[in-house]
């Protein structure tokens, strides 16, 4: 079954898109490749089930499993070896990226304490969004009761848009709600 997101975007981002940018070819209209979520732990070379506890998580949150990131080289002064447990991460792909966007914009951001907007500063030059979380808890999947350590997140969203400016106006017709701006209600067309 289609997730609402993608239904969202077939029906109503890509041809206001096109629009907007006065593009003919549909190639050109730009769509989201993948969801790449990361979790560093500083102590997780001192306590395993802190990096146990964040994979699990990502995994309720993500529905798919987290795979355990290692450090590349050693740095004394943070006590790091190389090959050392640092963290996790999940990429996510077509209809459980859709799946998670949808939940993200509809159910998780609306649940960020004083919350304001996306800047739209966290754009890379190339298209792709990257924002900080700073508590799990705000994934409605998360027991609060069963949180060990409150822990934050990157969540970064890769387009194949080629500028910032249309990655700016795809993420805005997906509903992201970025500062000062009233977001799309996704599965509702605007005339």
């Amino acid at each position: 079954m289609e997730s609402r997101l993608l239904k969202h975007y077939k029906v109503y981002a890509r041809p206001q898109l096109a629009e907007k940018f006065d593009w003919n070819n549909p190639n050109q209209i730009p769509k989201i490749e993948k969801v790449v979520m990361n979790v560093g732990i500083s102590e997780a070379a001192k306590n395993a089930k802190l990096l146990t506890a964040v994979v699990e998580e990502l995994g309720v949150i993500t529905g798919q499993k987290a795979m355990v990131t290692k450090a590349r080289k050693s740095i004394a002064n943070f006590h790091l070896r190389e090959g050392m447990p640092i963290g996790a991460t999940v990429t996510l792909r077509r209809s459980r990226m859709y799946e998670f966007l949808d939940r993200l914009v509809s159910v998780a951001i609306p649940r960020i304490r004083d919350f304001r907007g996306l800047t739209t500063r966290s754009f890379d030059g190339r298209g792709n969004f990257t924002m900080g979380i700073k508590e799990q808890i705000i994934f409605p999947e998360i027991d609060f009761d069963k949180v060990g350590q409150i822990h934050g997140m990157n969540i970064t969203v890769v387009t194949t848009a080629n500028t910032d400016e249309e990655a700016l106006a795809l993420l805005r017709e997906m509903g992201f709600p970025f500062r000062g701006e009233i977001p799309v209600q996704i599965g509702q067309t605007v005339n």
